[in-house]
């Protein structure tokens, strides 16, 4: 249940990312050459909802995901980025 997610974004990572043809080990390097240190073990947190997902988190996702960051959220609260854009 959502009580006990660290984040609501990880779901959406995980299926960007499996779009991609990525590993979680292939994510986190990109993440890196980013400039974002990032080991698999926090990509498999984050996609798992048990680690924090900070804003500037948020934006380092979608920018190595080429994605909007609106995209990472799951879709009954896409609404409130789009009002924005």
């Amino acid at each position: 249940h959502m009580e006990s997610l660290r984040n609501i974004v990880g779901p959406q990572v995980m299926k960007l990312r499996n779009a991609k043809g990525w590993s979680q080990q292939q994510m986190a390097a990109a993440c890196q050459v980013a400039g974002w240190d990032v080991s698999r073990g926090v990509i498999a947190r984050i996609e798992g909802g048990v680690r924090w997902v900070s804003d500037f988190d948020l934006i380092q996702l979608a920018a190595v995901l080429q994605t909007p960051v609106g995209s990472l959220f799951p879709e009954e609260y896409r609404h409130w980025f789009s009002a924005i854009a």
